[in-house]
């Protein structure tokens, strides 16, 4: 995804929407996220998809990363100590 600050968003606002077309666009307030710009195909697909997370973060595929967890402990929890 894309990110501009607003500085630049509002210099060149037609290539921030011609972006948007594309993939959400980032506006930047002192270098955080504050704005997302996206096209309103893409706004009503969020709307009214019933995606999952993965699917609205925009990463196709990841799915398929395998995630090797540690095995549970099945220890009872103790106490904690305070000194």
């Amino acid at each position: 995804m894309r990110a501009i600050s607003a500085r630049e968003f509002n210099h060149d606002t037609a290539g921030a929407k011609r972006d948007a077309l594309a993939e959400p666009v980032f506006i930047l307030d002192r270098g955080q996220p504050s704005h997302v710009l996206m096209s309103i195909a893409h706004y009503k697909a969020l709307l009214g998809s019933n995606a999952n997370i993965v699917d609205l973060l925009g990463m196709p595929g990841i799915e398929d990363v395998a995630l090797d967890l540690p095995p549970k402990n099945r220890e009872p929890a103790t106490g904690a100590e305070f000194r």
